[in-house]
């Protein structure tokens, strides 16, 4: 793995980032303050899931002990794509490892009840490459289409999920330690099937503050972060958030790995009746605790 191509692994599988036309990931640190539960509707046909608009995580990235840039991934709220009701999510990085400075992005609007795929683009922006590329999704005729230079493939399953878009379907799993979950659910065949190991409960400390884990390895059976024989671990809060607070994933010959390390976040709202429920009663006492005496 070029040391390039680093950052742009990160995305594959965990969260970081950087959006176009945008300020830098570490100017970005409040992007999600400025939501409140009345600015996001309910909707009772939204599957249950522990984040909604507003979610906005702030990462630290290094490769091994060297800071290599700043990434976020946000929720920024719903549209429509071809009357599908979707979520826009964006995860990106900004950074530089020696000389190679990166600016990637990626977007995924998939689906508030189903959590497929409608849509996924690729914006890469480093040294010696720079690709846009832009699928759009199509189960009802199992083909995906890229729309940046009008290529066609097969589509890997009725209900296709694009990597980051599987970070977030992670999250709505109930994740048993000692389970594994064999989904074939990623969009392009060859990546099927995609293997959840829910490894073990733990605790990591991130930028000073404690956090209970549980720890999870997905397998995708292509090239990249997550494919099969790699070492990946992404640490979940142990709580009905599921966020993403730490990654690690071994690198082949490289020396190190990359790791990234969550240092803010600002909750979304979520879209299920139930789920908006949990998540404000678990605020109100995660904040009753943390008053003098709580």
């Amino acid at each position: 793995v070029s040391a390039r191509r680093l950052f742009a692994l990160a995305l594959m599988g965990t969260s970081a980032s950087g959006v176009p036309g945008a300020v830098s990931a570490q100017d970005s640190a409040d992007g999600g303050s400025t939501w409140t539960a009345e600015m996001v509707p309910l909707d009772p046909l939204a599957a249950p899931a522990p984040f909604g608009p507003g979610e906005h995580l702030v990462y630290k990235v290094k490769v091994g002990i060297f800071n290599a840039g700043y990434g976020y991934m946000t929720v920024f709220g719903t549209e429509e794509v071809r009357d599908h009701l979707s979520y826009r999510v964006e995860m990106g990085i900004a950074g530089r490892v020696g000389p190679f400075k990166v600016e990637d992005s990626y977007h995924s609007w998939f689906d508030v009840s189903t959590f497929q795929t409608w849509r996924y683009i690729r914006d890469i922006d480093e040294p010696g490459y720079e690709v846009r590329r832009h699928y759009e999704f199509h189960p009802e005729r199992m083909e995906w289409d890229r729309i940046d230079n009008g290529e066609t493939g097969p589509l890997g399953s009725a209900l296709a999920l694009d990597e980051i878009a599987f970070i977030y379907f992670i999250r709505s799993l109930e994740l048993e330690v000692g389970e594994s979950y064999t989904l074939d659910r990623y969009f392009k065949e060859e990546g099927n099937p995609v293997v959840i190991e829910v490894l073990r409960r733990d605790q990591r400390e991130v930028d000073g503050v404690l956090y209970n884990t549980i720890v999870v390895n997905p397998v995708i059976q292509t090239t990249g972060l997550f494919s099969e024989g790699g070492k990946a671990e992404l640490h979940f809060t142990d709580d009905e958030r599921r966020i993403l607070v730490y990654m690690k994933s071994d690198i082949p010959k490289f020396p190190g790995s990359l790791t990234l390390h969550l240092l803010s976040v600002h909750e979304g709202f979520p879209l299920n009746p139930r789920s908006r429920a949990e998540a404000l009663a678990a605020r109100e006492a995660r904040a009753a605790e943390a008053e003098p005496g709580g």
